[in-house]
């Protein structure tokens, strides 16, 4: 529907075009001059060319009698101006058609060339042959023609630019439609890894101490203790499924990620020491937490740190537990926080059988901790060896929190 609208719009100031000029050059014929051969020449002429217009030049350049088209507004460019030289001004529009009305620049510029000849053949029709007036065809032809190919080469280098650069505004735009759509998939993989990674860290875990406490209360034939204790983890896991859910999963506040009760909030340190106690009850492992002031070495009650900071250590905390509680059958494990005004590190240390980390299966478990601490451009190592146990640590700038979480 636009194109044709276009294609009616684009005829219409052509229809105003060659009609309109000449009209006013058929009235301007009748006032300059009143020899009959004249008038009838020249009127001939502009006659010839409305006719053709609207017989053939009405098709568009694409239509197959546009070459007869161009042909017949020459001829009657140069039948106009032998019957009065005036009736030249005609060039303005038989020019132009020239160059629409071709399908290549090569053509366009024969057509030109053809158009000039007309025209200085009706020049010397209607002067005659004299040398001075053989200079002033000469040079009329020669200025015309040269504007005309000066014009027309111009346009058609800007169009061949604009369709080019056209051509590569839409290229552009694909490759921003593929770029969005890899950034779109590389956000759901990357929404799918952390979510596994929620997953694991917590549900996960907590599911795997339900068992363990289940295989617990089996054996001791039902001890309410245990029983009580089972209420408790799964009363915790359902409050961090709820935080998943809302995707929210912070340190403090109701259904937190290790199962803060509702209406308590509590930081870091009080998550590590929740955590610890869940864990003794759980396992009857000691876990001893420490959170330090690096600055001091004393200890500190709370730590200021990014939201972020504190649910990566965490997590950590929690992966290294849950390690600890599946292989190093250890009997007492330490947790120590330390801040300084540079990071903030997390040690958990045990005193279990140890492990080869060279020849180790890196597990999902060590694999988040290395994903996790690489959104923060935080650094993960862990040392041990059969028979002393392990430490694993990890250590997160702030300064690079800091600026992620302002921009």
């Amino acid at each position: 529907m636009n194109e044709r609208s276009d294609a009616a719009g684009s005829l219409t100031w052509w229809d105003a075009a060659v009609i309109g000029v000449a009209a006013l050059l058929a009235v301007l014929l009748v006032l300059q001059t009143a020899e009959p051969w004249r008038l009838a020449t020249g009127g001939s002429g502009l006659a010839l060319l409305v006719v053709s217009w609207l017989t053939l030049g009405r098709r568009g350049p694409a239509a197959p009698t546009a070459p007869w088209f161009v042909a017949l507004a020459a001829l009657a460019a140069g039948i106009a101006v032998a019957g009065y030289p005036t009736l030249a001004i005609l060039q303005v529009v038989v020019y132009p058609i020239a160059w629409v009305y071709a399908p290549t620049v090569r053509r366009a510029i024969v057509q030109n060339i053809a158009v000039a000849i007309a025209v200085g053949v009706g020049f010397l029709v209607s002067l005659g042959t004299e040398p001075e007036n053989l200079a002033q065809t000469a040079f009329t032809m020669t200025l015309s023609l040269g504007f005309s190919l000066a014009m027309g080469l111009w346009i058609s280098r800007m169009t061949a630019l604009g369709e080019r650069n056209g051509a590569l505004l839409r290229e552009l735009q694909g490759a921003q439609e593929q770029i969005a759509a890899l950034n779109r998939d590389a956000g759901a993989a990357a929404e799918r890894e952390r979510l596994a990674r929620e997953l694991h860290d917590t549900i996960a875990q907590d599911l795997t101490g339900l068992v363990l406490l289940a295989q617990r209360a089996r054996r001791t034939g039902g001890d309410p203790e245990v029983l009580a204790l089972i209420e408790d983890v799964a009363r915790e896991t359902l409050g961090e499924t709820r935080a998943l859910v809302a995707a929210g999963a912070p340190v403090a506040g109701s259904a937190g990620p290790i199962g803060v009760p509702e209406g308590e909030s509590l930081d870091l340190a009080g998550a590590l020491h929740r955590l610890a106690e869940r864990f003794e009850r759980e396992t009857g492992v000691v876990v001893a937490v420490a959170v330090l002031d690096g600055e001091s070495g004393d200890p500190a009650g709370r730590l200021a740190l990014p939201r972020d900071v504190e649910v990566v250590v965490l997590r950590c905390a929690q992966e290294a537990l849950a390690n600890a509680r599946k292989h190093a059958r250890a009997s007492r494990i330490e947790v120590s926080v330390t801040r300084t005004a540079e990071s903030v590190a997390l040690r958990v240390t045990d005193d279990g059988i140890g492990f080869d980390p060279a020849g180790a299966r890196d597990g999902f478990g060590l694999h988040g901790m290395r994903d996790r601490l690489a959104l923060v451009d935080g650094v993960f190592s862990v040392d041990s060896s059969p028979g002393r146990g392990a430490v694993l640590t990890a250590s997160v700038p702030l300064r690079s929190a800091a600026a992620e979480a302002g921009a």
